[in-house]
């Protein structure tokens, strides 16, 4: 039997997922609620979210630590955690854990990328998801690691610490253009995937992206309205566009970077990372190494380089 020693929240915008973890960094047991921290309101309504999913398990073994990650510290979350500033690692993000009021909880900081150069560039939850990467892969202590989803991440890990990166909010373009654009008035509410379609949206932003996104994403309008693709097929092809745009910017970051050489690594839920492996060897670049959700992994790091553990 693995004994537990953590509870590690992941807690994001739309969703809120706990586990119970053991000391070799196994997930013994898992809860999920859609109560995440933008549709609550005041420290109760999360004192309540937090007891539905890990209620059980703190009254079982009330010595056990609670550490979250996520945008459950973000301003629109239970409390604001300040960010830390890249370069940052584990170290740095343990010394920054904040408590929301009397509670047993800490919430790990972001990490704020700000050189003075470009605009600001921003991370919450993706930070220990790297952290439990590193904690798995420890040869990704110097290497590319994207996060693909709502805000798709690029990320330079420099001797085991976020250093600069970049974030592309593709998965928010994908859900705003499907819902609410006129792109998706051709598109029927339920599709069956279709990878030629999605490829193909790959292949017009690898092929010709100097005609820029705004003008190519109007085919998908006018593929649509002539008849070449057919309605089913439009949202796959609006994905390879969307993806394929993040890839020639990601691509090009990476090389005038100078992290060609750098190990290539996909962190994120398994299906989005198959479209992002797909895209990727579309582009003639493999993914060196494709890892799940990590944030447990990652959790126990943090909670171990805070001394959390007893």
């Amino acid at each position: 039997m693995v004994t537990p020693v953590l509870i590690g929240i992941d807690w994001g915008s739309t969703s809120l997922r706990a586990f119970l973890i053991g000391a070799d960094g196994s997930v013994l047991r898992e809860h999920a609620a859609a109560k995440g921290a933008s549709t609550l309101h005041g420290h109760p309504a999360f004192v309540a979210a937090l007891d539905e999913v890990a209620g059980a398990w703190r009254r079982a073994q009330p010595p056990l630590p609670l550490l979250a990650c996520g945008m459950v510290g973000s301003q629109h979350g239970w409390l604001e955690v300040p960010y830390v500033r890249a370069p940052a690692g584990a170290t740095e993000l343990a010394g920054g854990l904040a408590q929301p009021g009397d509670t047993a909880l800490r919430i790990v900081p972001g990490v704020l990328c700000n050189d003075g150069l470009l605009p600001p560039d921003l991370m919450r939850g993706e930070e220990t998801q790297i952290v439990g990467a590193l904690a798995q892969h420890p040869q990704l202590a110097d290497s590319c690691v994207i996060l693909p989803g709502t805000h798709s991440k690029w990320t330079h890990v420099a001797q085991g610490r976020i250093g600069r990166f970049a974030t592309h909010m593709t998965g928010e373009l994908y859900a705003v253009l499907r819902q609410h654009s006129v792109l998706g008035r051709l598109m029927p509410p339920e599709v069956t995937p279709d990878m030629d379609a999605f490829l193909a949206g790959v292949t017009a932003a690898r092929d010709h992206g100097e005609l820029g996104l705004p003008h190519q994403l109007f085919a998908v309008r006018s593929l649509g309205v002539t008849a070449r693709l057919r309605p089913g097929a439009l949202p796959d092809y609006l994905s390879g566009l969307l993806i394929g745009h993040e890839l020639r910017a990601g691509l090009a970051w990476r090389a005038g970077h100078g992290l060609r050489e750098l190990p290539l690594a996909l962190v994120g839920a398994a299906p989005l990372c198959e479209r992002y492996q797909l895209a990727l060897a579309h582009c003639g670049q493999a993914a060196d190494l494709v890892l799940d959700n990590t944030a447990p992994a990652g959790l126990l790091a943090l909670a171990r380089a805070a001394r959390l553990l007893s």
